[in-house]
C-alpha cells in the first residue's frame, strides 16, 4: 500500500518502519563495508600480504603496503580515495605514528588523539591519506577505530536506548507482567527463560506455525522484557504472556486481536497481567467511538491494565500524517511514537524517525502522547522465521536482527510501564499513563506534536509519587454498562458535549505538568470541532464502519510502507565508546 490509500480509508500497514538516516548519518561502508557486520575479519586477515619492513610502494598502488591495513579498510580506500574514515594509525616505537601522520599528511597534533600505550594515533583520514600512511616506513598499522562490543556484566550493552531512556538504572527493579499480543513468542529463547507465564495461540488464520513463525513477537518481547547479557530489554524482571494473533506472514483479523483483549480480561488476575502491549493497527480509518478495536482496548484499560500500542509507521517526514487508525487512534490508551536517538544520549539532538506517524485523529485528538527510542533497534529473533529469512542483510548476528518501527518504541515503553507498577501497584492505568507523560524528556528539536510531550524516561517515571490522572477530561464520559455493569465510554455524552463546547477539555489539564506545553486548546483540533460529521452517525454507514474492518495487518511488505529502503544499518543504535566510559565511570548522567 501507498500513501494515498490511506486518505481512501483503506491501508494495509506493518508497524516497523522504513526511512534512512540520510547524508553523513549513515556508517556503514565505514566500519562494516557494505554495511552488513563483518564477522569473519580475523579469518580474512590471512588474506592480507603484508611486503617487508621498508619496501617501498607508491600511495596510489595499492597492492603492495608495507604496512598491515584492515582488510575491508583497504578495499574501501581504494575505492574511495575521497571517503573519511576513523583510523588508528601505529608506529613501530618511540611515538613513530604520530611523526608519520605529522610527516607525510602534514596534520597538527590537534587533529590527533594520541594512543602513547601502543605508539599509535587515532585520527579520521581520507582513502588517499589511508593509503600514503600504509606505504610510510614508519608505520606498522592502521585500522579501523571500529566500535567496541562489550561483553561482561549482564546489564551491560553497547545499545544506545536504554541509556537514552534510563533503563539501565532499574535492570533488577520488579516489574508487573506484560501481555505481547502479537506473532507470539519463541518460547526456547535464553532471553525469556522461566518467565513466560502463559502462551496462548488464537489466531484464526491458516499458516500459522507454533511458536513464533512470523518472528515479529519475539523482537517486541525482547524490547520490553528479556533479559540476557548485552541484550536486556527495558524490565527484564517482567514475567510475559504470549498471545499469538498472527500467521507466518504477519497478518491477523480484528476479531482475533479483540479475543486477545477478552482473555486479558478473563485471565488478568490468575496471571497478574498489568500491562498489553499492540504493536499493530487496524487497516481501516475510523472514529474511536464506533471501532471496536477501540472499544476491546478501552474496556482493558477500565478493567486495570494499561495498553500501549504503537502509533504507526506510515508518517512523512516534513509534515503530519494524522493517526486515524485502531487502537492508536483511542484517546485513553498510551500511543507511543518512534525517536530517532540521534549521536548521543542526551534527547537535544533526537526527532521523531521520518515514517513515524504523528498528527490528530478523526475525533480530533493528538496523538502520540510519547516516543520512544524506534529506529535501528536491536532484538532476538527466531532464525526459522520469515521475517529473518526476508531481511538476511538486517541480521547483526545469529538469532538477533535490526530493525526499525514504532512497533518496537512501543515495547520500551510498555517495558517502563511495568516498572512503575513494579514499584506503584497501586496505580490506576491513567496515573501510569500521566507518570509516563509528565515523566518524559522534552525533544526540542522535534517537530510540534511529533514525539508526544516529549521522549520516555524511566527514572523520572518510576520516581513519581503522585502523578496527574492523564485522562482526567474523558473520565467524566465513563459510564456503567446498564446490562453487564462494566465501565464504557459513552460516546454520545462526549459527542454532544464536544458538539457545545470546542474547549471543553482545558481546563481539566490545568493541574498537569505537561499543560501548557502539549495540552491546550490547539492539541484538541478546535478546528475539527466545527465540523459536525466527525461525531454523528455518518460513521455507521461507511465503508470504515461496516465489515471491512475484519482484517488488521501487519503485512509481510509493510516494511516499506511510506519510506521505502530503510538500509540495514548494524551501527545505527550504538552508544559512543566516550558516552559509554562516562556512564559507567558515573561522571556522566544521562
Amino acid at each position: 500500500m501507498r500513501n494515498g490509500d490511506q486518505r481512501r480509508g483503506v491501508r494495509a500497514s506493518a508497524l516497523w518502519g522504513s526511512g534512512k538516516r540520510g547524508g553523513s548519518g549513515s556508517r556503514s561502508n565505514a566500519l562494516w563495508g557494505s554495511g552488513k557486520r563483518r564477522t569473519a575479519v580475523l579469518a580474512a586477515l590471512a588474506l592480507v600480504v603484508l611486503v617487508p619492513l621498508g619496501a617501498s610502494a607508491s600511495p596510489s598502488k595499492l597492492d603492495a603496503p608495507s604496512a598491515y591495513v584492515t582488510p575491508s579498510l583497504l578495499s574501501a580506500a581504494q575505492a574511495n580515495a575521497a571517503g573519511n574514515f576513523n583510523v588508528i594509525v601505529q608506529g613501530k616505537g618511540g611515538n613513530q605514528a604520530a611523526k608519520a601522520v605529522a610527516d607525510v599528511l602534514g596534520l597538527a597534533k590537534k587533529q590527533v588523539k594520541d594512543l602513547r600505550s601502543i605508539d599509535g594515533v587515532a585520527v579520521e583520514l581520507n582513502g588517499a591519506q589511508v593509503l600514503a600512511l600504509a606505504s610510510d616506513k614508519h608505520v606498522s598499522a592502521v585500522t579501523l577505530d571500529a566500535r567496541v562490543r562489550l561483553s561482561g556484566n549482564p546489564g551491560d550493552t553497547n545499545q544506545k536506548w536504554p541509556y537514552v531512556t534510563g533503563v539501565t538504572k532499574y535492570s533488577g527493579a520488579p516489574a508487573a507482567t506484560i501481555a505481547i499480543i502479537d506473532s507470539g513468542i519463541d518460547a526456547g529463547r535464553p532471553e525469556f527463560a522461566g518467565r513466560i507465564a502463559a502462551d496462548v495461540n488464537l489466531t484464526s488464520l491458516s499458516g500459522n506455525s507454533a511458536g513464533d513463525g512470523r518472528g515479529h513477537g519475539t523482537f517486541v518481547a525482547g524490547i520490553a522484557a528479556g533479559k540476557l547479557a548485552g541484550h536486556d530489554g527495558a524490565a527484564p524482571t517482567a514475567k510475559i504472556v504470549s498471545i499469538d494473533v498472527m500467521d507466518d506472514q504477519g497478518m491477523a483479523r480484528t476479531s482475533d486481536v479483540i479475543l486477545a483483549a477478552d482473555w486479558i480480561l478473563a485471565h488478568k488476575a490468575q496471571y497478574g497481567i498489568r500491562v498489553a502491549n499492540f504493536s499493530l493497527h487496524s487497516s481501516v480509518a475510523n472514529s474511536f467511538m464506533y471501532d471496536p478495536l477501540d472499544k476491546a482496548v478501552e474496556r482493558l484499560w477500565f478493567g486495570g491494565v494499561v495498553v500501549v500500542v504503537a502509533s504507526g509507521n506510515y508518517g512523512y517526514p516534513d509534515r503530519p500524517s494524522g493517526v486515524p487508525f485502531a487502537p492508536g487512534n483511542d484517546p485513553f490508551v498510551i500511543t507511543v511514537g518512534a525517536s530517532d536517538t540521534g549521536k548521543s544520549v542526551s534527547t537535544n539532538d533526537d526527532v521523531a524517525a521520518p515514517w513515524s506517524a504523528y498528527g490528530y485523529t478523526l475525533d480530533g485528538f493528538a496523538k502520540p502522547d510519547v516516543a520512544a527510542p524506534g529506529r535501528y533497534m536491536v532484538g532476538p529473533v527466531p532464525t526459522t522465521a520469515t521475517l529473518y529469512k526476508e531481511r538476511a542483510d538486517h541480521v547483526v548476528e545469529p538469532g538477533y536482527m535490526e530493525l526499525s518501527g514504532t512497533s518496537f518504541a512501543a515495547p520500551v515503553v510498555s517495558g517502563i510501564a511495568a516498572l512503575v507498577l513494579g514499584k506503584h501497584p497501586t496505580f490506576t492505568p491513567d496515573q501510569v499513563k500521566g507518570a509516563l507523560m509528565a515523566g518524559a524528556k522534552p525533544l526540542p528539536r522535534a517537530k510540534d506534536l511529533s514525539e508526544g510531550v516529549g521522549e520516555v524516561n524511566a527514572g523520572r517515571s518510576v520516581e513519581f509519587q503522585n502523578p496527574p490522572s492523564a485522562n482526567k477530561a474523558l473520565r467524566k464520559f465513563v459510564m456503567s454498562d446498564p446490562i453487564t455493569g462494566a465501565p464504557i465510554f459513552n460516546a454520545a455524552s462526549w459527542a454532544e458535549a464536544a458538539r457545545g463546547d470546542a474547549s471543553w477539555a482545558e481546563a481539566s489539564w490545568d493541574s498537569a505538568s505537561w499543560a501548557e506545553a502539549s495540552w491546550d486548546s490547539a492539541s484538541w483540533a478546535e478546528a475539527s470541532w466545527s465540523d459536525a460529521s466527525w461525531a454523528t452517525a455518518s460513521w455507521d454507514s461507511s465503508a470504515s464502519a461496516m465489515a471491512s474492518w475484519a482484517d488488521l495487518s501487519l503485512g509481510s511488505a509493510s516494511w516499506a510502507d511510506n519510506a521505502e529502503g530503510e538500509a540495514a544499518n548494524a551501527d545505527g543504535g550504538l552508544i559512543d565508546p566516550l558516552e559509554l566510559e562516562a556512564i559507567l565511570a558515573g561522571t556522566l548522567d544521562p
